[in-house]
């Protein structure tokens, strides 16, 4: 049996089954992952980066599936005994359909939806950590995980696929959430996981290198973004960053009610920024932060201006935001207790999740700014099986920042890590480099080499406690190699004093 519907035909019988539940009745679910086939189920045969979803059509069918969603036509598709549908945009599709057997789980929710290249999970976690202290239960969905009622789940992807959206979004309604803060990455916006969603908000924190692998080009990793803004209605609110050359560009088609910050517009002042944190003032209001850095200005000014738009009051808003330390792994001190009076002696370490030319820059300028004098060492690798074209540029970028370079490993996946630290140091110039594809041995000997009021960046892996390798992850911990290390350091120095 074969059945060809268009994606406007899919999206009114999504609608349908959510108002009357009739498709329920024939099928129990859908899923683009054959290996998560029930019997009744709905499997989409997905044509993606990797791979081909045509090519497990056998397994789905063979594992209960009863109906094959696919953009090829019927008569090329064997499916056995499973009916065969043909749709125009398989990927809406399945965003409205997985959102349907969910029964439209953000029915009542506001959902703010964050998306750049840097800054989303800072932004995203302020908003979070904001709502909370206001006494709103709210759900979060991000790189750094997903927090559903008070659990806090791993994520693997920034923004996962329509059905684990919209399983994650039934149950946070569940659990009473009446908001939902999420990051919205490129991908994401690029594959429609997100079609089915209304977003109150939709924020622009910035645009930079990033993701060329995927894209292709910068206009098209762009305008991957620009979508976000292009499926907001005309209730919503757009949150913008217009320091940004590209943030016209993205909401020129939107519907959304537009709410600008910048420094370049004046919209934005920084107060003060220093060490022990900022002031900002925006609409006239004066914030403080624990957050320091020009980058993190930005971010707690787009984080201000969710929580306005989702509803919160200026006055809480800048209250909750004075105790809101933001992200783990976002420029985030390495603190650990000592019996001895070594303190004095030892380098300040921070960790970070800096991973692109722009994030290292800006997290580089910002330690540098702090405390000028000091001397700065950086600890960092690329990610392997992943944009090529970034790894010179983030060398160079460390030669002019730091005084001492540390090249490693980061998550090499399947490449060979000393080829990937080939290619970082094509960029970078100057004496004082050293390079270790082992990681922990790169940390212990940038920590013990650095000088004792000096400062220490390990950039690129943040939050993540774990390094890829062929397909594999095994535990590492930025954080706890780098207590470690200055464990060791401090028990060193007590011991010639």
């Amino acid at each position: 049996m074969s059945i060809k519907l268009s994606n406007n035909r899919i999206e009114t019988l999504a609608k349908a089954v959510r108002k009357t539940g009739q498709l329920l009745s024939f099928y129990e679910g859908v899923t683009v992952d054959s290996r998560k086939v029930k019997p009744g189920f709905i499997f989409a045969a997905v044509k993606g980066y990797k791979t081909d979803g045509h090519l497990y059509i056998e397994k789905a069918v063979e594992s209960g599936a009863a109906l094959i969603l696919t953009e090829r036509h019927p008569e090329e598709i064997d499916a056995g005994k499973a009916a065969v549908m043909q749709v125009e945009d398989i990927r809406a599709t399945i965003s409205h359909l997985a959102f349907a057997f969910e029964d439209d789980p953000q029915n009542g929710v506001k959902i703010a939806g964050i998306t750049g290249t840097n800054g989303k999970t800072t932004v995203s976690t302020l908003v979070h950590q904001v709502l909370s202290t206001l006494g709103i239960k709210a759900g979060l969905m991000g790189t750094v995980g997903r927090m559903i009622g008070d659990e806090v789940v791993e994520s693997h992807l920034t923004t996962g696929d329509p059905e684990q959206i919209a399983s994650d979004m039934a149950e946070m309604r569940s659990k009473g959430c009446s908001h939902l803060v999420m990051e919205v990455s490129s991908h994401a916006l690029d594959q429609k996981r997100t079609e089915a969603i209304t977003f109150n908000v939709g924020a622009f924190t910035n645009l930079s290198h990033d993701h060329l692998d995927y894209h292709g080009t910068a206009e098209a990793y762009r305008d991957a973004k620009k979508r976000l803004f292009d499926q907001l209605d005309e209730n919503a609110v757009a949150v913008i960053n217009t320091d940004e050359a590209d943030a016209a560009h993205l909401v020129k088609d939107t519907k959304a009610v537009l709410w600008n910050y910048g420094q370049k517009d004046e919209s934005m002042r920084i107060i003060s920024n220093n060490a022990d944190g900022l002031v900002i003032e925006i609409d006239e209001v004066l914030i403080e932060s624990p957050l320091c850095g020009k980058f993190n200005a930005s971010n707690v000014a787009a984080a201000y201006l969710v929580c306005r738009a989702l509803g919160c009051s200026a006055e809480n808003t800048a209250a909750a935001l004075a105790s809101a330390k933001g992200a783990k792994g976002r420029l985030e001190r390495v603190e650990f207790e000592q019996e001895n009076d070594a303190s004095n002696e030892l380098p300040a370490v921070f960790v970070d999740y800096a991973h692109t030319p722009d994030a290292l820059k800006n997290v580089l300028e910002t330690l540098r700014n702090m405390e000028p004098e000091k001397e700065l060492t950086v600890v960092f690798g690329c990610g392997g099986d992943r944009d090529k074209s970034k790894r010179p540029v983030m060398g160079e970028i460390a030669s002019q920042l730091a005084d001492k370079i540390m090249i490693t490993s980061d998550n090499p996946r399947t490449e060979d890590p000393e080829a990937i630290i080939k290619d970082i140091l094509k960029g970078v110039k100057g004496d004082a480099i050293d390079s270790l594809a082992d990681r922990p041995g790169a940390i212990r000997a940038a920590i013990h080499g650095a000088a004792g009021n000096g400062m220490v960046l390990i950039a690129g892996k943040g939050h993540e406690t774990y390094q890829e390798v062929m397909g594999k992850r095994h535990h590492m911990d930025d954080f706890e190699l780098a207590q470690a290390a200055l464990v060791a350091r401090a028990t060193q120095t007590q011991g010639e004093n």
